[in-house]
């Protein structure tokens, strides 16, 4: 995998964001989770980062050698951003 961060923005009963868990899973992919619904404080961030409140939203950030660096990726959605999920993540399933 690239040297990147994934946060994973959901909540509890949003389907699209429990299969996006289960891939993130079964590729053993590890990622910081946001559910929304314990940490509410967190849905201002998502706003600033994607312009919404729709979850799933995946958030890939680049790692640098002195920590985060340049602007993220920003997904809105899991089903519709797969392709793109698997090529930043360099999974050829």
């Amino acid at each position: 995998m690239k040297k990147l961060q994934l946060e994973l923005y959901t909540r509890p009963t949003c389907s699209d964001c429990q299969e996006a868990k289960a891939f993130l899973a079964n590729n053993n992919i590890s990622y910081i989770d946001y559910d929304l619904t314990q940490q509410p404080s967190k849905e201002k961030e998502l706003i600033k980062l994607s312009g919404a409140r729709m979850v799933p939203t995946l958030v890939f950030k680049n790692k640098s050698l002195f920590g985060l660096a340049s602007k993220p990726t920003v997904m809105i959605g899991f089903e519709q951003n797969i392709d793109e999920v698997k090529r930043l993540l360099m999974i050829n399933n």
